[in-house]
């Protein structure tokens, strides 16, 4: 993966919510909900979340802990949900598959030799998006009156695109791939406490004297989700190979170099599969007692686990509401 060279990169700075209020933030739905499912499994009891029929809903807690973040803040999420896998991605995925096998052999034998904290920390590291908690997700942000946007492949993509046409004010990710799909400003840090972080492209590619096209050649030398890059090529190398070739195919010619499929990559993040951004309704009106009835009662979820996250998604409402009419 290249995000590690890109957040070398990345010009990051901190951003208060005051400056957020008003704005709207395509969120990276699996990004953001695989967050909150690794955390509320760490640190909640599975009873907690897990219903009579044995059927885990973590992710409703999350979901109920997170969502107020953006209301208390008058910020509208639009959450983008993934479609299907880039074929280019293949190999990332069965990597990806081969860890979490891996550590749910471990997560099983920390459970017969009886240490609870292995299990709580592997339990986390095995959690995956299981359709019954991308559906019952969905289900709840509709009830919470969240738009949503289904993208045909990357959800990351179709919101850094969203806001690269200016349908929407930011894309909300973890992925620094965002920058190679050219989202000018994302907003990193959505799940965790305090202000979020603001990633901003045209001051990375300023700072390093490069266009768009060339940084996305960059993270190709030093790899990506969809291709593992050139040994001996980092951030720093990649990019002054970049400078002085002026692109990709001038390094390749001149270094003699080989990558597969580095046309299609190139031209993946240049002009990804996305849908064109349907009419949003952004005046959200959430049915929290619909909603809270979903969680505890549909899902039978401890109802003190997720009476404070409801409380303040009231509480939100109000205040908002104060907020414009004052």
């Amino acid at each position: 993966m290249g995000n590690a060279a890109l957040r070398e990169l990345a010009v990051i700075e901190d951003v208060p919510f005051a400056d957020l209020q008003g704005s709207v933030v395509a969120v990276d739905a699996h990004n953001w909900l695989y967050r909150y499912l690794t955390t509320t499994v760490k640190w909640t009891r599975d009873e907690i979340y897990t219903t009579s029929d044995g059927e885990e809903v973590a992710n409703l807690v999350g979901v109920v802990q997170g969502i107020p973040r953006f209301f208390e803040h008058d910020l509208t999420p639009v959450f983008v949900f993934d479609g299907a896998v880039t074929e280019l991605k293949d190999d990332e995925v069965q990597q990806r598959r081969e860890k979490r096998e891996a550590a749910e052999q471990r997560l099983e034998e920390a459970r017969e030799r009886g240490d609870e904290l292995a299990v709580a920390r592997l339990e986390s590291r095995t959690q995956r998006l299981t359709e019954t908690i991308v559906e019952t997700t969905r289900e709840l942000l509709e009830l919470l009156d969240v738009p949503i946007v289904d993208a045909p492949a990357e959800g990351e993509a179709q919101a850094a695109v969203m806001a690269r046409r200016g349908d929407v004010d930011y894309a909300g990710t973890e992925d620094y791939d965002a920058l190679l799909f050219g989202a000018p400003l994302t907003l990193r840090q959505l799940t965790s406490k305090g202000d979020p972080e603001l990633m901003v492209l045209d001051a990375t590619l300023s700072e390093h004297d490069l266009t768009w096209e060339q940084l996305i050649d960059v993270a190709i030398l030093c790899g990506t989700d969809f291709n593992d890059g050139v040994s001996g090529y980092g951030p720093k190398t990649s990019v002054k190979a970049i400078r002085e070739h002026g692109d990709l195919w001038g390094v390749i010619e001149a270094e003699g170099l080989q990558i597969e499929n580095a046309d299609r990559i190139r031209q993946l993040f240049r002009d990804p599969p996305v849908v064109e951004t349907p009419e949003l309704d952004l005046d959200i009106s959430p049915d929290v007692d619909a909603a809270r009835e979903y969680v505890t009662e549909t899902w039978e979820v401890d109802p003190e686990e997720v009476e404070r996250g409801f409380d303040r998604i009231e509480e939100s409402q109000v205040q908002t509401g104060l907020d414009r009419w004052s």
